[in-house]
């Protein structure tokens, strides 16, 4: 497990992010952030689902206020109560989902709460995910909307690579979904080159890649 980083918050505060296992009491504020910020969210059977898999990894970005406290704090919007875990002063930030397929990991779902993006916690919990693999020459997989600028830079920071498109693969508009890989090929071109945009093709590794 990473090391707990601290965030920027105001000094009083102490805030502390620690990447961790996602569990089943999770469920409640990952659905809650799940609803907030995908138009089409996972059902709650679905993170229930994807949970009772042994051989995939799913994990939290959790933050842990040094002042605690017993009297419930209210969230960014109005009229809306932070839940039990998160009055405590304990807060549910973001999640990912990765299942195992063979030798293949697919990121399935990764999302940070709308008020905490852009604070790096995407790439905190990838970066955890790379860890508990431990493993070179593993491969990763997932799915983007075309559209999503901001996640692909992202993902090509990390390494991904585009290597296909799946047609109308989101059901709210129809939108098409690039195909993004990591994998030990797509990392070596990614340190011999100055930008992600300037890649030589090297998808040698990934299966059945196609055009984009």
């Amino acid at each position: 497990m990473t090391e707990p980083f601290q965030t920027h918050e105001r000094a009083e505060r102490s805030p502390r992010v620690e990447i961790r296992r996602l569990v089943y009491p999770d469920l409640p504020q990952v659905v809650a952030i799940e609803r907030r910020v995908f138009p089409t969210p996972w059902s709650l059977a679905m993170f229930v689902l994807e949970l009772s898999k042994h051989s995939g990894i799913c994990l939290a970005a959790e933050e842990r206020s040094q002042t605690g406290g017993g009297a419930e704090r209210r969230g960014p919007w109005p009229g809306r109560a932070l839940a039990r875990s998160e009055a405590s002063g304990q807060r549910l930030l973001g999640y990912l989902i990765c299942s195992r397929y063979d030798t293949v990991w697919h990121v399935m779902n990764i999302a940070i709460d709308a008020d905490q993006q852009r604070r790096g916690l995407a790439s905190a919990l990838l970066a955890e995910l790379y860890a508990r693999v431990d493993d070179e020459e593993a491969r990763f997989t997932l799915e983007v909307r075309r559209s999503n600028h901001v996640a692909i830079h992202l993902y090509e920071r990390e390494g991904f690579r585009a290597a296909g498109v799946r047609r109308r693969y989101y059901q709210d508009n129809g939108e098409d979904a690039l195909v993004m890989w990591r994998t030990p090929s797509t990392l070596a071109r990614q340190s011999a080159t100055d930008a992600p945009g300037d890649w030589i093709e090297a998808l040698d590794d990934v299966p059945n890649p196609g055009p984009v």
